[in-house]
């Protein structure tokens, strides 16, 4: 492993973005969300993905200084054209709409199309916590599982997310794949040399495999069976085919460096003070994770969690002691971040 501090990897990421002719901001927002990955401990969706989205910029499939579209309407649902830009700068102008409307009409929606991958979704969902809104955004994805019963990729892992303040307790925020698991956690463990556990992929002919590189060739396996890829399919009406994006087989993934992405979303925000007193709903929500974390446990289990508190408790002890990085991805950064005249802090 190699050990690495947060800001001093943000910066890095950064920089390589600004080399890349990506305007400051939007290089900070992109290179912030993959560091903010890290901490959560999500590395499937950190800093390993930093150079994914350079090589698309370097392509010309992505443009890294597009500045996205807003409908021109104050109404409750609006519309966003990403105009082919860097999914995080694109979902987070859905997410700030879509909060400003919520305080206007007690509710804001925004349909996104011509975006890219976002990285973590609860990112920007967190966003609305903020504001003291509750938040949820959706995403479709390039093909990754088959429809229940098949054996060719049809639709994407397509993830989804929900936000909400919790009192004094940090905001409980829920972000997830509609497979088994979220796709780069197969490339994590190919660069980790690591097998993945049976019930993650099957491989082109529909054995199960627990060789990453089989799986990412196969097709990831729906979370819950049928109900996993029947979320999926929602999930790709809302986000490609309400906003008007491309959907099913027709996106392109941050895995390939060539080929227009078509990826949609559709953000939320729900002003809490429209529905009731932010502080009644604060301490509802004390009451309900006390609730939760006060049940008998089984045998072996030493605490309950509720949705975001493990992510919370890894990004204070991130903060305080540092990342670790594999030292595959370690050696990529360097490498890669070295062609552009960047040295690396680590």
């Amino acid at each position: 492993m190699t050990h690495v501090h947060a800001d001093a990897l943000r910066d890095f990421a950064t920089d390589c973005y600004c080399a890349l002719n990506v305007p400051e901001a939007a290089a900070r927002l992109v290179a912030d969300s993959l560091v903010q990955a890290d901490l959560w401990g999500h590395q499937s969706h950190g800093v390993m993905r930093l150079f994914w989205y350079a090589t698309r910029l370097q392509s010309g499939a992505m443009d890294g200084a597009a500045v996205p579209v807003t409908a021109a309407r104050d109404l409750a649902i609006t519309t966003i054209d990403g105009m082919g830009g860097m999914g995080q700068v694109v979902a987070e102008a859905a997410m700030t709409r879509a909060i400003a409307a919520a305080k206007t009409h007690g509710i804001g929606a925004v349909a996104v199309r011509n975006s890219g991958h976002f990285g973590t979704a609860m990112y920007f969902t967190r966003m609305a916590v903020q504001a003291g809104c509750v938040g949820f955004l959706s995403s479709n994805a390039s093909p990754a599982m088959a429809p229940w019963g098949g054996l060719e990729k049809r639709i994407g892992t397509n993830p989804w997310s929900w936000a909400a303040p919790a009192g004094t307790y940090p905001p409980m925020m829920l972000d997830i794949a509609n497979t088994a698991v979220a796709r780069g956690k197969l490339y994590l463990a190919r660069q980790r040399g690591e097998a993945i556990p049976e019930g993650w992929a099957i491989d082109a002919r529909g054995n199960a495999t627990t060789d990453p590189e089989t799986g990412i060739a196969g097709t990831i396996l729906p979370m819950a069976g049928h109900k996993g890829y029947a979320m999926a399919t929602i999930v790709d009406m809302l986000s490609g085919v309400l906003s008007g994006s491309a959907f099913g087989s027709a996106i392109t993934g941050p895995y390939v460096p060539t080929g227009t992405s078509g990826v949609g979303h559709l953000a939320l925000a729900i002003d809490i003070a429209a529905c009731r007193p932010l502080a009644d709903f604060n301490a509802d929500m004390e009451r309900l994770i006390g609730e939760l974390k006060a049940t008998p446990r089984a045998p072996g289990v030493a605490e309950i969690f509720y949705p975001g508190e493990r992510e919370s408790r890894h990004e204070a002890e991130a903060l305080r002691r540092g990342l670790d990085l594999p030292e595959t991805t370690a050696r990529d950064l360097r490498d890669q971040a070295s062609a552009l005249g960047i040295a690396a802090p680590f």
